[in-house]
């Protein structure tokens, strides 16, 4: 597929797009070894695994990736928002349509009816109501209200809640014990009764060694050289030596931008004596930043760098 689709004049065919299917494979997914110890020390006690980083280190993948290595299907996700309460985890309930529906149908609703039409079960209720082992992901756990976190490990301490609406209860036994990953891009906001209940790990950022092992996992096409090219380009955005950004691109980056730089058939090799660089591969770098800067001036600092 020609990279130059859309231009100024003309008309063109919109092509199929055809993604790189390695780049959400989470079979790929390389957990370091400090990783793979902390998700076996949660699992061996029944613990949550609380993950913190900055974005696009993995955090999230993790869930993915231990939800298919267990075969598990995919996780269950919540995504926590600052209005987030306890109940949201399990689920959710539509009291103004219950109302309405109320104010119109002549007999009382039954509680199934309440339970199809009213009631929408959330990530860890869902786990916990078909007593099924289930990676729960619980994202960005910081977002939420102080006290939720608390309440939270309660109620997966007793792998039970209730659902006065439709009066049931719900339990689940420690067979059926689902795994939950929380993330956090920063632990600050959350409480230490919090902390000393649940299994910690911060996942740093891969050295250059690691790097080179997570790009050519989910990247073909580049010899070696060209890699190590690439990954040394990246680390220098990053390390602010030449040049100076306001938000630094992450792993999950790296990877988009070297995908890019394939298909745009980019001479990587060339990235090691930017002075020498031919003017159409110094071109394919200038397009391919975008997925690097995500604001005007880091944009503009790389383009006026190269």
């Amino acid at each position: 597929m020609s990279f130059h689709i859309y231009k100024d004049e003309g008309k063109a065919k919109l092509p199929n797009y055809s993604p790189n299917p390695k780049l959400k494979d989470t079979s790929l997914y390389l957990p370091s070894k400090g990783l793979q110890s902390a998700v076996n020390v949660a699992l061996t006690l029944g613990q949550p695994l609380l993950l913190t980083g900055e974005p696009g280190t993995g955090k999230t993948q993790l869930a993915y990736h231990l939800a298919e290595f267990f075969g598990m299907g995919k996780p269950l996700v919540f995504n926590t928002q600052s209005n987030s309460s306890a109940r949201d985890l399990f689920y959710q309930y539509d009291a103004l349509g219950h109302f309405q529906a109320s104010q119109t149908q002549k007999t009382a609703i039954s509680f199934e009816d309440v339970e199809a039409r009213f009631i929408r079960f959330m990530a860890l209720g869902d786990a916990i109501r078909h007593q099924r082992k289930a990676v729960v992901l619980i994202d960005e756990i910081d977002k939420a209200p102080r006290d939720l976190p608390n309440d939270v490990l309660a109620a997966i301490e007793d792998l039970s809640f209730d659902v006065p609406e439709i009066a049931k209860s719900f339990a689940s036994s420690n067979e059926a014990r689902p795994i939950i990953v929380m993330t956090s891009n920063s632990e600050k906001n959350l409480p230490d009764a919090f902390l000393r209940r649940v299994v910690y790990y911060h996942i740093p950022f891969p050295d250059h060694k690691s790097l080179l092992k997570i790009v050519a996992k989910k990247v073909d096409g580049f010899s070696d050289k060209a890699l190590d090219a690439v990954v040394a380009h990246f680390e220098t955005i990053r390390n602010g030596t030449e040049v100076k950004l306001r938000k630094n691109p992450a792993t999950a980056e790296l990877i988009q931008w070297a995908s890019l730089l394939h298909q745009l058939d980019f001479k990587a090799e060339q990235l090691a004596d930017l002075e020498t660089m031919s003017a159409e591969n110094r071109e394919k770098l200038l397009i391919s930043y975008p997925v690097l800067a995500k604001n005007r001036e880091d944009l503009k600092a790389l383009n006026d760098w190269i």
